[in-house]
């Protein structure tokens, strides 16, 4: 049985990585998914893979600190699929091998507008369809940075900080309405981005050193937590923080 028959998914930063693995999980399990992304190419190939398995995707190119690109994809949404009952915020920026002192305004400015701003403007503008209808999950991708000290990403920490502070708040105030918002902090996970450090051992064998299961997580695994958190399995679920990182919090 399809556990998101019926329903209409839109997902940030689904061209790549975490949410790439996100919009397919969803596709396959019954939801039409609309994608965002900065890349057109990376958009059209995720969306033709979902075709070939019998999914239905469309895309929205842009970016989630334009409230204008935010705005259209909600409303892509509605137009081809008439609904919007999920919403995960995946889009995220990293910033790394700095500290506080040594970092600038503008990458401090860049990494919040994307993180945690672009999570509020895309979640004010889903809210409001998702009212309408009286129910609506949200899913926030956040980060181990935001439950232990990391080295070298201030500005991403406080971001995923806030992230997590934010979706307390949301769930708080919309449970009444049938909406949940719950957050999801992956470890170390094998994506693009984290692709240069996967090609170092001398950098990567410290890291998971601190991890029990000696190896980063897969972008499927992050999806199937994402997929029962946005599903009517969870529905006596909000407000929560589910990690997902192989022990490593708990070493």
């Amino acid at each position: 049985m399809n556990r998101l028959a019926g329903k209409v998914a839109l997902v940030t930063g689904g061209n790549a990585g975490i949410g790439e693995a996100i919009a397919k999980v969803f596709a396959r399990e019954g939801a039409a998914v609309v994608i965002t992304g900065r890349r057109q190419d990376q958009l059209d190939r995720v969306v033709g893979e979902i075709g070939q398995q019998q999914g239905k995707s469309a895309s929205v190119v842009g970016s989630v600190t334009d409230d204008r690109h935010v705005r259209a994809a909600v409303s892509q949404a509605i137009l081809q699929f008439g609904a919007l009952d999920i919403l995960v915020n995946n889009a995220g920026v990293g910033e790394f091998g700095r500290r506080i002192h040594e970092l600038d305004d503008e990458t401090w400015t860049r990494v919040l507008d994307v993180n945690l701003t672009g999570v509020f403007r895309m979640t004010r503008a889903a809210v409001s369809e998702m009212l309408k209808r009286g129910q609506g999950s949200i899913v926030n991708i956040s980060s181990i940075a935001s439950l232990v000290g990391i080295p070298f990403l201030p500005a991403y920490a406080a971001s995923k900080g806030a992230l997590d502070a934010l979706t307390r708040a949301i769930a708080i105030d919309y449970a009444k309405d049938g909406i949940r918002c719950n957050v999801v902090n992956p470890g170390l996970i094998a994506t693009p981005m984290a692709a240069p450090l996967m090609a170092n051992p001398e950098q990567l064998d410290p890291i998971l050193a601190h991890y029990p299961i000696r190896r980063p997580g897969k972008p499927e695994e992050v999806a199937n937590m994402v997929l029962y958190l946005a599903s009517d399995e969870a529905a006596w679920v909000t407000g929560g923080t589910f990690t997902i990182d192989g022990g490593m919090t708990v070493w």
